[in-house]
């Protein structure tokens, strides 16, 4: 099932919804519930999954689509953390023995088929194209092989990044990673996982049709049962909580000279098994 939050028509306020090719099942009225966290946390994932078999259907034009999550409790992302993008720090370090953590806040996000904003104050939007963990079931130490039983799915990020903000201080990318609608987020969550082996799938970053960054999870320094084991041992990880899994090498700030988002672009992220999500660029106006 493709969980989705949107709004319809003139309607106010975000309904609940379940994808299905280019058609879209309310999941409002039949569960009286429009939050996709609620929904998690409640475990009713299986009555949603039961009213998604409904035959009536709203056509694509009828809807448009928000972050898939809301309100998620928090926002993990995980950097450096597919084994060449150590090698392009060139700095000659080491592979890291853990992952790398920071946070974001959801006002950095844009949902499917919404510009990215690159801001007054730089013009130095980056691209980073990454899979997301849906966390499903809470859990604090959870072991990996039990971590992908607290998944209840995965979502898409362009993780976009402010470069030259993530370097105002010694010590710090918060700035860089959380201007508002600099990152995109969405379009779904995918449910069913059963076809899906996550140690060895594809993702792939476009810029205006060119790829620029493409690899599979099995590059990973820390797959994603270890990214959930390593998080749920400082923190108990709660349903709605998102975790950005890392980016593979390409990013623009990697070319020589670097090449940064402009007006006008496009860019999207496929993930295999998943989707596509797709963001146009604007300037801040």
């Amino acid at each position: 099932m493709r969980l989705v939050t949107y709004h319809c028509g003139a309607t106010p306020g975000a309904r609940l919804g379940a994808m299905t090719e280019r058609r879209l099942i309310d999941l409002t009225e039949p569960l009286g519930e429009t939050s996709v966290r609620k929904l998690l946390n409640d475990g009713r994932m299986t009555e949603a999954e039961d009213a998604a078999d409904s035959p009536n259907a709203l056509p694509v034009s009828d809807f448009r689509l928000d972050l898939p999550i809301t309100d998620p409790g928090r926002i993990f992302c995980i950097g450096v953390n597919y084994m060449n993008r150590n090698a392009e720090y060139k700095d000659g370090s080491d592979a890291p023995t853990n992952p790398s953590v920071f946070m974001r806040g959801p006002l950095s996000f844009v949902p499917h088929d919404r510009p990215l904003v690159i801001p007054k104050e730089s013009e130095q939007l980056d691209y980073e194209g990454e899979i997301v963990l849906v966390i499903g079931t809470p859990g604090r130490r959870i072991a990996q092989d039990r971590a992908m039983a607290h998944v209840a799915g995965l979502t898409i990020m362009n993780e976009g990044t402010i470069r030259d903000w993530v370097r105002h201080a010694k010590f710090n990318v918060t700035q860089g990673k959380n201007f508002d609608r600099t990152g995109g987020l969405g379009p779904w969550i995918e449910t069913d996982l059963s076809g899906i082996d996550v140690t060895d799938m594809q993702i792939e970053t476009r810029v205006n049709g060119e790829a620029r960054q493409s690899d599979t999870t099995a590059s990973m320094a820390f797959p994603f049962a270890r990214i959930i084991e390593y998080l749920s041992t400082f923190t108990t990880l709660q349903a709605g909580d998102l975790i950005a899994t890392g980016t593979p090498t390409g990013a623009g700030a990697r070319f020589d000279p670097p090449v940064w988002l402009k007006e006008g672009d496009v860019v999207e992220v496929s993930v295999e098994g998943v989707g596509t999500l797709q963001n146009g660029v604007i300037g801040e106006r």
